[in-house]
């Protein structure tokens, strides 16, 4: 709150050029309202291809019943875009 009232107060003042400090609090803030500080690919710390390895392994152990029924039903949710 006191970072909110500190870097908008004087930000929305009026049109003035923003010191470094209000800059780095409103990089601040804008991080924190857009889903916080995060380092690192959505990836890191897994391996490459994981998913697909694994899809792959639960296809291969699906009967032809069961693949038909998946197909269709990823035909049914892409057709909703």
């Amino acid at each position: 709150m006191w970072l909110w009232n500190a870097v908008l107060a004087a930000a929305v003042d009026g049109i003035r050029p923003l010191s470094y400090w209000q800059a780095l609090g409103l990089l601040v803030l804008a991080r924190l309202l857009v889903g916080g500080f995060r380092f690192g690919s959505p990836n890191s710390g897994r391996r490459p291809g994981h998913k697909a390895a694994y899809f792959r392994e639960k296809w291969m152990h699906m009967t032809p019943e069961e693949r038909l029924r998946f197909k269709e039903a990823w035909k049914e949710r892409c057709a909703k875009r």
